[in-house]
């Protein structure tokens, strides 16, 4: 059989089952299947887990309550790329929750792209 003739026929299947040619078609279609994700960003990323208006809250066991506020939620959007919202942007966005706040400390929330999806903020009254 010609190479031409054999690659004809892998493109039209035409081999039976337990046939050599049909066992090499079908590692070929595996391999491409796993294969090819590590060499190519499909563009495929995992949902967040919580809608982008609500906050999560927990106690901080050395005192207080740590926030996570989606950034969608900070007012007025952070203009600068990578750019860090204040206290009081952080703090007007967790008040409708928990009512006014003192900042401690926060941090970003990032994705595997890198890009802020929310601020974990730990806060005390």
């Amino acid at each position: 059989m010609s190479i031409g003739r054999t690659l004809k026929s892998y493109l039209w299947w035409t081999h039976e089952r337990g046939n050599v040619h049909y066992d090499v078609m079908v590692t070929l279609i595996l391999a491409f299947i796993f294969v090819t994700p590590r060499f190519f960003d499909y563009g495929d990323r995992p949902k967040p887990d919580w809608p982008s208006d609500e906050i999560r809250a927990s106690v901080n066991p050395a005192g207080g309550m740590i926030y996570e506020v989606p950034a969608d939620m900070i007012q007025p959007p952070i203009q600068a790329q990578g750019g860090q919202p204040t206290d009081q942007q952080l703090g007007d966005a967790i008040a409708p929750t928990a009512g006014s706040v003192v900042i401690d400390r926060k941090e970003a929330v990032k994705e595997i792209g890198g890009s802020v999806v929310a601020w974990r903020v730990w806060a005390h009254r």
